[in-house]
């Protein structure tokens, strides 16, 4: 008897073991599977689940995103990184608005063309909402892909990241594709969650085991082949932090790009002259440096200098920004470890 095709497995198995609990899941809703997939770039489910609620809460549906001002977009995803996602996010609402009547494209090809969707996400959304027929391939899937396959390609290769595409179209489901796809794409991505792990994969688990190239190996976690690794870069920042006699502190926009690019920020600075340059000559003496607070962004760790002074209500910085009350300050887009040090007053 002939066995069932590797997709048929996927949304089999997905169907009974897969993930079918998640706030973004059972619906079709382009904009609440495009918020999701967004989200979940570089993020982690339990991380997202909070921020999705909270998101959908305050834009429930396109028009009130693309309506919304960038600053209470950032403010709402200060925490999650990654922040040009929501400045991408917001441009992609309005084009949506603009340019297709606020009713996202139904093929992938046409979604790629908005802004902050690549290749895959689009594929995510066509799949799951519209059950076209096109593969998805972020990291997990890549996983996935490369062990059952045996796919040995070095994936720092354009040329071998095109091939793995293109066996990840030829096993995708063949028929009865408003069901299938929306499944298998599903399915492909809780294997590479919660089964096809990179460390430790549960073998025995996987619906696609007796197909499994790097099963068979018993090296599993060979694959995927990637030679080519960014190396980690470290930068040490002195931050301002003026307070003046009302709790008001002194906050600015960062320019795009770089880092924090569009977000609203204590001024940084490449030393420590340079800020106490910026302070009133009479007010240099009365600074307080906090510890050194280490943030880590993808491939960068930053050394974040804090240096507190409080200065009277009437003073003006020669930099640009403005004084912001507390209140005003809790409800735009900070960075996180600026947000956790205004809320903790510089404490743990």
């Amino acid at each position: 008897m002939k066995s069932p095709p590797p997709s048929s497995l996927v949304v089999r198995w997905q169907r009974q073991h897969g993930r079918n609990e998640l706030p973004w899941q059972g619906t079709q809703d382009p904009y609440r599977v495009w918020l999701s997939e967004i989200m979940l770039q570089q993020t982690q489910v339990v991380t997202v689940r909070d921020y999705y609620a909270r998101f959908l809460a305050r834009f429930a549906n396109v028009q009130l995103l693309a309506a919304a001002h960038l600053d209470d977009v950032l403010a709402l995803w200060s925490g999650l990184g990654y922040y040009s996602r929501a400045r991408n996010l917001h441009a992609c609402a309005q084009r949506v608005m603009s340019d297709h009547g606020g009713t996202f494209p139904r093929s992938a090809l046409e979604l790629q063309t908005l802004p902050g969707i690549g290749r895959s996400t689009a594929a995510a959304i066509a799949s799951l909402c519209f059950g076209e027929r096109v593969a998805i391939l972020d990291g997990n899937v890549k996983r996935v892909l490369t062990r059952l396959l045996g796919f040995q390609g070095d994936l720092a290769s354009s040329a071998n990241e095109r091939q793995l595409w293109q066996f990840a179209n030829d096993l995708l489901p063949r028929r009865d594709l408003a069901r299938a796809m929306p499944r298998y794409t599903q399915g492909m991505m809780d294997l590479g969650a919660t089964v096809c792990l990179a460390k430790a994969p549960h073998c025995n688990r996987c619906p696609l085991a007796a197909h499994c190239v790097a099963r068979r190996e018993g090296k599993p976690e060979r694959y995927p082949v990637k030679t080519r690794k960014l190396r980690r870069s470290s930068q040490s920042l002195w931050m301002l932090w003026a307070q003046d006699s009302k709790g008001s502190v002194w906050l600015s926009q960062r320019p795009t790009p770089g880092v924090w690019a569009g977000l609203h920020c204590l001024p940084l600075f490449e030393s420590l002259a340079d800020l106490q340059a910026s302070i009133p000559a009479r007010q240099r003496g009365a600074v307080q440096e906090l510890p050194v607070l280490r943030h880590a962004l993808t491939h960068k760790d930053l050394y974040l200098h804090a240096v507190r002074v409080k200065l009277p209500a009437t003073s003006t910085l020669a930099l640009a920004g403005a004084w912001v009350s507390a209140s005003q300050w809790a409800q735009l887009g900070l960075p996180a470890p600026v947000r956790k040090m205004l809320q903790t007053g510089g404490g743990a």
